[in-house]
C-alpha cells in the first residue's frame, strides 16, 4: 500500500419510505392540533407512516438494494452490516441480521446499534475505524424505523413529530483524498430520561401488567429540554469535526444535520454561520425518522445534484442517550 492511508468512502446511497403519506390536516382529525400550529413549530407538513406487513427490516432492505446498486458491488462483496434502530423487528436478533439473510450478504457480520437519532453517524463512524485498521473493505451502513408503533397516536406533543423509512450507504476502503475525513461521537447518558421508550425491556417487560396500564410501550419526550440540549450538542459536535480537520464553516459545502424539527436546524445553522443554501432541509416531508433521517437526505441531495465530487458535507446528529455526533466527508 506504500503507507497511503486507507479512507472510508461512501460510493453508493439509498433510501425507502412507506407509499402512506400522513398530513398535518390528517392529525387535526386525530389529536387536538392545527396544520398551522405543527408547521410553525416543528417545520413538518407530512409524515409517511408503515402499512400493515411492512417492518423496520422491510425498508431496510429496499434502501440497502438501492445504495449497492449505486455502488455497482453484490451483496456478496460485503464485509459487515449495521442496522441504525431504536425500532427493530424484533429485541433480537438484530434486524441486520434479517437483512444479511434477505440480501444474500452471506460473509457478512451483522448487527443493531441503538443510538436512537445518532445510530447511522455512529455506524459511519465504526465502519471508519474498521476499514482504517484494514479489518474490512466494504460494508453497509443502514439507518431504519418504524416510529409510528411506538408514537402514542393520541399525545399531540410527540404523535406530530414522527415518520418511517429507511436510508443507507455502501462504504468502501479506498485510497486518496477523498472519503470520510473524520468521525466524532459523544454521550451525556446523565439525559436519558428526556427522551426514551420506558416499557418492553428488562425493567418493564412488556408482559408486565404495569407497562400495559400505564402506556408504558410509547416513547416518552421532554421536548422543551431535549430541544436546548439537541442545539448545544449539534453545534459541539460540528465544530468537532471542522476543529480536527483545520476547517471553519466556510469549507463546508453542504451540512446535512438530522431532521428533528426545523427550529433546531435553523439553530444550529445559525450559530455555525451557515447560510440557509447550504443547509439541506427534508423534514417537511417525511418528519422525524430518527436514525433513518441523515441516510435519507444524504440519498436526496446526492440524487437531486446537491452534492457533487469534491464537496465537503458535514452530517451532524442528536438523539436519544443522549447520544450526538458529526461526519465530515469529501466527497
Amino acid at each position: 500500500m506504500g503507507g497511503t492511508m486507507l479512507r472510508a468512502r461512501i460510493t453508493g446511497t439509498g433510501s425507502a419510505l412507506p407509499d402512506k403519506i400522513l398530513t398535518n390536516r390528517d392529525l387535526e382529525q386525530m389529536v387536538e392540533t392545527s396544520d398551522e400550529w405543527i408547521t410553525s413549530r416543528t417545520g413538518i407538513s407530512q409524515r409517511r407512516i408503515a402499512a400493515d406487513g411492512e417492518y423496520t427490516s422491510t425498508f431496510a432492505i429496499k434502501a440497502a438494494q438501492q445504495a449497492l446498486d449505486m455502488a455497482g458491488i453484490g451483496p456478496e462483496d460485503l464485509d459487515l452490516i449495521i442496522v441504525g434502530t431504536v425500532t427493530p423487528d424484533f429485541p433480537f436478533p438484530a434486524t441486520a441480521c434479517i437483512v444479511q439473510h434477505e440480501l444474500g450478504a452471506s460473509k457478512a457480520a451483522a448487527f443493531d446499534i441503538s443510538a436512537a437519532c445518532s445510530g447511522f453517524i455512529y455506524g459511519l463512524s465504526l465502519v471508519e475505524k474498521h476499514i482504517q485498521a484494514n479489518a474490512i473493505k466494504r460494508a453497509l451502513v443502514i439507518g431504519a424505523e418504524v416510529l409510528s408503533r411506538i408514537v402514542d397516536w393520541s399525545d399531540r406533543n410527540t404523535c406530530i413529530l414522527f415518520g418511517d423509512g429507511a436510508g443507507a450507504a455502501v462504504i468502501e476502503a479506498c485510497e486518496g483524498d477523498n472519503g470520510i475525513l473524520s468521525t466524532h461521537i459523544f454521550t451525556n447518558g446523565s439525559y436519558w430520561d428526556m427522551l426514551y421508550l420506558p416499557g418492553n425491556g428488562s425493567r418493564n417487560p412488556s408482559s408486565n401488567s404495569r407497562t400495559i396500564d400505564e402506556r408504558l410501550f410509547y416513547l416518552r419526550m421532554e421536548g422543551n429540554d431535549v430541544f436546548k440540549h439537541a442545539v448545544r450538542a449539534m453545534e459541539e459536535a460540528a465544530q468537532a469535526a471542522l476543529a480536527a480537520n483545520s476547517m471553519t464553516a466556510a469549507d463546508i459545502t453542504l451540512f446535512i444535520p438530522h431532521q428533528a424539527n426545523r427550529r433546531i436546524i435553523d439553530a444550529t445553522g445559525k450559530r455555525l454561520g451557515l447560510t440557509e443554501d447550504r443547509v439541506f432541509v427534508n423534514l417537511h416531508n417525511y418528519g422525524n425518522t430518527s436514525a433513518a433521517s441523515i441516510p435519507i437526505a444524504l440519498d436526496e441531495a446526492r440524487r437531486s445534484g446537491r452534492i457533487t465530487a469534491g464537496d465537503t458535507i458535514l452530517l451532524d446528529a442528536f438523539g436519544g442517550g443522549f447520544t450526538y455526533g458529526s461526519v465530515l466527508v469529501r466527497w
